[in-house]
């Protein structure tokens, strides 16, 4: 264990340099500590936006479902896919040309100041509840690998994550998700690629699943899983391309790379879909037993299958980088919150009703670091409650929390796009209607009096899990989706004071927003640190190949050192190239 520990203490040493290298590029202002002032580049902003729908959840629950289920838990994340596609078609460069800061504070320009309060509290809660359920994700994995309790690891992963998101912001948050990103690309590449070796092919990987491959055990009706996935791409749709969840495209420089941004996460969270789960589903044939490994995570115990996987087939320090990837993908989901909450507490709720007119921007910085700070250990806290619940397992409590809760919230925040004339108590009282149907599905119209009414006897627990989700999604869709758009014909726009407000909300989504002259020195300024920052991360990989190993397993780390080399040497030529660009361009200007 001691190589997983100096794994570990390294890359937490990396993502802390990370927030200091970019503690500066926070310091001027609230709207570069929300959302990097509007000038990230592409690439970055993609990275964060990949992140965001990944974290240590889709290394267990996701991970322990695809160990028992096979293929079906790829629906999931075809159905992100799917979402990012519509996000490059559509959404992505709208949310950057609403010209905000915050979330809330697009929401506000849509539907008025009532609206903007109530979905500042309810977002703020429900953000806080999730980054819970991140945490106790990576908390259920560190424990069983440093044998410790839950307790101390979600604390410890907590705090570190806490720390980055007080001390840069944006900057730091975004710079932490790209770095982040290549740790969970080698790390899958890496594993996925020695799981098929192991395992003899991809061939035999689908033909000796212990199950059937596709439908998984426990599911004897097709057209359930089939139903299951139409209704995910809904699903995924509306909880990832709204307004609350722009502030991934708010820090795009310019509507073209807000583009680009969600173009990149498409691919990444496509091909990632199926990388991800290759050594579970190797962990099937090769560890059939690897779900009893850790009985004292009670129904949890599939989802240290990576680990089981990690420990008996990947050379010596590679649990140690598997956790990394952990945290990064926990720290990614986990610091946009904060930086989130941060930024709508302050814009939405502080300056508008507590701060005083004389208050300038830096004072509110420095309230937007304490807010981070208060969140995150309100986030720990979830996180600590969540751990007692083991009857569920990760999968199903993720499952649950965004059928019932999220979906309804965010409904109003992504038909208001598209629905223009909409009175202006439409939005709260859609919401409180949808948290109804989420009830009413979970208590009274249950999978069971469903299968009775189309003449299925009995279904398996697999079967009611899937149908309940199924239900009250197509439930949001087919009630609470009709009543926002019937709310349109109570519109009545000679009383609607927020009309004029709300044309130039639909003016600006179609206005491109275009990046001004200063732009170059951020670019260059976003290759260069980053680029040193991963060229410290290729070199502490490289020394993984002293790691006492079998030459194979020194090879692994060699190629994925280089690879992360070759990327940071590529950022800084680049930071090279923009800066003379810049020098020359600014000489030609003075010269005219």
């Amino acid at each position: 264990m001691l190589y997983e520990y100096i794994v570990i203490f390294g890359y937490f040493l990396l993502i802390v340099g990370i927030g200091f290298a970019f503690k500066n590029m926070a310091k001027s202002s609230t709207s570069d500590y929300f959302r990097g002032g509007g000038r990230m580049l592409w690439w970055m902003v993609g990275s964060t936006a990949f992140m965001a729908q990944f974290s240590a959840w889709t290394f267990t629950g996701a991970a322990g479902k695809a160990f028992t289920d096979g293929f079906a838990v790829c629906l999931v994340f075809f159905a992100n896919t799917f979402a990012y596609f519509c996000g490059w078609a559509y959404f992505s460069h709208r949310f950057r040309q609403m010209r905000v800061d915050t979330p809330t504070e697009g929401i506000r320009r849509r539907f008025g100041h009532q609206n903007e309060q109530f979905f500042s509290w309810a977002l703020i809660v429900f953000s806080l509840i999730n980054a819970g359920i991140w945490l106790n994700a990576l908390g259920v994995f560190s424990s069983v690998v440093f044998d410790t309790d839950i307790s101390y690891t979600i604390i410890i992963s907590g705090l570190t994550v806490l720390f980055v998101s007080v001390l840069s912001g944006a900057w730091g948050v975004v710079a932490s998700d790209f770095v982040q990103t290549l740790v969970v690309a080698v790390v899958s590449i890496a594993c996925a690629i020695i799981a098929l070796v192991k395992v003899g092919g991809p061939t035999v990987m689908i033909n000796e699943f212990p199950t059937d491959f596709i439908m998984g055990p426990d599911m004897n009706y097709g057209l359930l899983l089939v139903g299951t996935f139409v209704f995910f791409l809904a699903k995924q749709m509306i909880t990832i391309m709204n307004l609350n969840d722009s502030f991934r495209f708010l820090n795009a420089k310019d509507s073209d790379n807000a583009r680009k941004a969600s173009l990149l996460a498409m691919v990444l969270m496509g091909v990632g879909s199926i990388i991800w789960f290759i050594p579970p589903w190797a962990s099937a044939i090769l560890y059939p037993d690897a779900a009893a490994a850790y009985p004292e995570l009670g129904n949890k115990a599939s989802d240290a299958v990576y680990l089981v996987f990690t420990r008996n087939a990947m050379p010596i320090g590679t649990v140690g980088l598997l956790l990394a990837g952990l945290f990064a993908a926990s720290m990614s989901s986990m610091d946009s919150a904060l930086n989130k909450n941060a930024g709508i507490f302050v814009r939405s709720i502080y300056q508008p009703f507590f701060a005083k007119k004389s208050m300038d921007d830096k004072a509110l910085l420095k309230i937007s670091q304490i807010v981070s700070f208060a969140c995150g250990i309100l986030a720990i806290g979830f996180a600590l409650f969540f751990k007692s619940l083991k009857e569920l397992s990760l999968f199903e409590l993720m499952m649950s929390v965004s059928t019932m809760i999220q979906v309804p919230l965010l409904i109003p925040l992504i038909f208001g796009l598209f629905i223009k004339k909409t009175p202006q108590w439409a939005p709260w009282v859609t919401v409180i209607l949808g948290l109804f149907v989420s009830w009413f599905m979970m208590n009274i119209l249950t999978p069971q009096v469903f299968a009775s009414w189309i003449g299925i006897e009995e279904l398996t627990r697999r079967e009611s899990v899937d149908m309940n989700l199924m239900l009250t999604i197509a439930g949001h869709l087919l009630i609470t989706v009709s009543f926002f758009c019937l709310t349109t014909f109570f519109y009545q726009e000679e009383k609607d004071s927020h009309k004029q407000e709300t044309d130039k909300f639909f003016t600006d989504i179609i206005t491109p927003v275009i990046a001004d002259a200063e732009q170059d020195d951020y670019d260059c300024q976003q290759r260069d640190k980053l680029g040193l920052m991963v060229v410290i991360m290729g070199s502490g990989m490289l020394l993984m190949t002293l790691i006492p190993n079998p030459l194979w397993g020194r090879l692994v780390f060699l190629a994925c050192a280089l690879v992360i080399l070759g990327i940071g040497l590529l950022l800084r030529k680049s930071a090279r190239k923009t800066s003379i660009h810049s020098v020359v361009s600014t000489s030609v200007d003075k010269a005219i």
